[in-house]
């Protein structure tokens, strides 16, 4: 049941990142990394993370989120769809919200207030402080490098039984760190970090799970600082099936009134 329920900018990333996948009988929960580290060098390394991609066609489930700016709290569970590359759908209770992307399109309506935005990847990227696509979302939900590891050179450590790697040639404008799991390669953490700005996304992958013989996130947090503010967005992903048949029912309704998000 929703209540009072107010679509604040950072609540709408939290229902725009909230989509998919997870579990069914066969589900298996994997910890982070508890082995002991291979010694890898950086190309074997993301090799292995892009060989344990996540294939699929489409994914179905519901997902519980959790949010809090540090003052007010809410919490909601909304089913979701995803076709690989192509599109996400997010419903609340009873359709009262949706949201539905696309590679060029980032549009939720909300039947409380009447209200609809209908534009692009502007609004994500000016709330997380770097330059959003389609693509860098996808890979942020199925536990994915944000960026593609395979057009720059890394430097690799052994830090807390994970391999962490940095960009050999720094940028100026932002720091990217990345944590790869032992065990299956995949993301355990990323941070993206404006110095100057004071504007940090950290991402924390706190367990993967294994539906149909596929690895897919069970837990993400979702750290989102700007100056003296923190919103925190605790993703949990329950109910998958991957590979089925279905639509994207989203039509903005008539008579809502549009609305500019800065």
């Amino acid at each position: 049941m929703i209540k009072n329920l107010q679509i604040a900018p950072k609540l709408v990333l939290a229902l725009i990142i909230a989509v998919f996948f997870v579990s069914c009988k066969s589900k298996k929960v994997i910890a982070d990394g508890t082995s002991t580290l291979k010694k890898l060098n950086t190309k074997t390394l993301v090799k292995n993370h892009y060989a344990n991609t996540l294939d699929f066609k489409t994914l179905r489930g519901r997902l519980k989120i959790d949010y809090t700016d540090g003052k007010d709290e809410q919490g909601y569970t909304v089913s979701f769809r995803m076709e690989k590359d192509k599109a996400i759908w997010i419903s609340a209770t009873l359709g009262v919200v949706k949201a539905y992307i696309t590679p060029t399109r980032v549009s939720f309506y909300n039947r409380l207030q009447n209200e609809y935005f209908d534009g692009d990847f502007t609004y994500l990227s000016n709330l997380l402080g770097t330059e959003l696509d389609y693509d860098k979302v996808q890979n942020l939900l199925l536990g994915q490098a944000l960026f593609d590891l395979r057009k720059e050179k890394y430097n690799t450590v052994e830090l807390n039984n994970q391999y962490q790697l940095a960009p050999k040639k720094a940028n100026q404008l932002f720091k990217t760190l990345l944590q790869i799991e032992p065990t299956n390669y995949k993301v355990a953490g990323m941070q993206l970090t404006q110095p100057e700005k004071n504007r940090v996304l950290d991402v924390q992958y706190k367990n993967y799970q294994i539906v149909d013989k596929k690895l897919v996130p069970n837990v993400i947090d979702i750290y989102v600082k700007d100056k003296d503010k923190t919103d925190i967005i605790a993703l949990t992903f329950k109910n998958i099936e991957l590979n089925k048949k279905f639509n994207f029912p989203y039509k903005i309704p008539a008579g809502f009134k549009q609305i500019v998000l800065e």
